[in-house]
């Protein structure tokens, strides 16, 4: 009786890679892709004359992606992170609906930040998170360092909402943090017109591009103001 042939895997070209993703995400292109091994969140295999071959698990690896990008509207340093976590053999917890990763697990601050990013909280699961007043809370709505939309705070709130506790503590009022916004107003038309021409091309890849460029700049903005206040904290005569 002859055996059954045995298969070897899968190996995939782009085209075919889009065919399965396109049900899921139809915006998706060649050039998203591309991007995605640029920034190291794939590696598939090349052939001797560098044309790229996909595997089932690199189409899978695609799927996390771009579920969490859609999903979760998560940068793409998070996701690499998550990755990461994934390859050394963790089990990853509270993974979006349809994303499908071999078992493994990430950190406990990792799983909570990933949870944590679509979080939407009314007035009062706000106060309860943050630990803010009433007053507190209203005096952040009418400077404008908080906001919400159809009545839902997001986690950017909660944030802004506990630091503004603390600093409270310390005697820092609402009113005293209007600099913030206002410098916040500042550095994000600064990263606009810097990600400009990225952002005003329509296809997906350079959308992604624009996305990631802003995120990078930002934080290298808040590194760098961390650097200039505690430089002058330094020159303190204390």
């Amino acid at each position: 009786m002859a055996q059954p042939e045995r298969r070897g895997p899968q190996v995939l070209n782009i085209g075919e890679v889009l065919a399965q993703l396109s049900g899921d995400f139809p915006g998706m292109t060649a050039s998203k892709i591309r991007f995605l091994e640029e920034k190291g969140l794939i590696n598939p295999r090349r052939t001797p004359a560098g044309y790229r071959q996909y595997s089932d698990g690199d189409v899978e690896r695609l799927r996390f992606v771009l579920a969490l990008q859609r999903d979760q509207y998560l940068p793409l340093k998070v996701i690499k992170d998550y990755l990461d976590a994934i390859d050394r053999g963790e089990r990853p917890e509270n993974l979006p609906p349809g994303v499908v990763v071999s078992p493994r697990i990430v950190s406990d601050e990792l799983a909570m930040e990933l949870q944590n990013r679509g979080r939407k909280f009314t007035e009062e699961q706000l106060r309860t998170e943050s630990g803010a007043s009433i007053p507190l809370l209203q005096s952040l709505l009418s400077f404008g360092l908080i906001s919400h939309s159809n009545g839902k705070f997001d986690e950017h709130a909660l944030q802004v909402a506990r630091a503004c506790v603390q600093l409270e503590s310390h005697g820092l009022e609402p009113r005293h943090l209007r600099p913030f916004q206002a410098a916040a107003e500042r550095e994000f038309g600064l990263v606009e017109r810097v990600v400009a021409p990225l952002a005003s091309r329509r296809d997906s890849a350079s959308q992604a591009r624009a996305a990631e460029a802003a995120r990078e700049i930002s934080d290298l903005c808040l590194v760098l103001h961390r650097a200039l206040v505690q430089d002058r904290i330094s020159r303190m005569d204390i």
